[in-house]
């Protein structure tokens, strides 16, 4: 196994990097929690995504490794996530181009008060604008929540039924742990993540403030 990563990988890890340490930064990944992939190459299928057990306010280019379609490491140094088996299904069915997951205080508490409902339904802020393919504030998205899992095979195949249910979601929730959502780039995950974060920091405090 080769572990050098061709130049333009070592481009995008960083570019993952900087994303790990801003969300950091914001609250979102504290200690060694998320995870953040993206797809390097189509055929094969090819995802770059962080080492397991690694800081990711001192994230670096180097704390990532490359898996194959079965998870396997193809290049890098360390354990991918042992979430690999989400970011995989995500890229599959979706067509995802990147993959970002954040464990942040108001997708956990959120998650827990509406788990009994099977997702949170959010509406009428302008901020909705900004996922893909949203053009009014009075679109209408849904938030599922999955119970979590130490399985991650049947948590993955949970997930894959969600999204056959709800294809047009831009992001699921796990209960007790956090947000995963994606985009077609890097840029647009990374936009996701910060549309996401403020719509469920909005929807908690109105909410526990009442």
């Amino acid at each position: 196994m080769n572990n050098e990563f061709p130049n333009n990988y070592s481009d995008v890890a960083q570019r993952l990097a900087d994303c790990g340490r801003n969300f950091y930064q914001r609250g979102w990944v504290l200690g060694t929690s998320g995870n953040f992939s993206t797809v390097v190459e189509q055929e094969p299928l090819r995802l770059l995504i962080t080492a397991s057990g690694n800081d990711k306010g001192q994230l670096t280019s180097n704390q990532f490794v490359q898996v194959d379609d079965a998870c396997r490491v193809v290049a890098g140094t360390g354990k991918p996530s042992d979430e690999t088996q989400l970011h995989l299904t995500l890229v599959r069915q979706l067509g995802a181009g990147s993959v970002l997951h954040t464990h942040s205080v108001w997708s956990t508490l959120l998650s827990n008060a509406h788990a009994g409902q099977g997702g949170i339904k959010i509406s009428g802020y302008e901020m909705l604008k900004g996922l893909a393919g949203v053009r009014t504030h009075e679109h209408e998205e849904w938030l599922p929540i999955l119970e979590n899992s130490q399985n991650m095979i049947e948590l993955a195949e949970r997930l894959s039924a969600t999204l056959d249910q709800h294809p047009n979601v831009h992001a699921v929730l796990l209960r007790g742990h956090g947000l995963y959502t994606w985009g077609a780039s890097i840029q647009e995950a990374k936009r996701h993540v910060e549309i996401l974060e403020f719509l469920l920091e909005v929807t908690g405090r109105t909410q526990f403030a009442n």
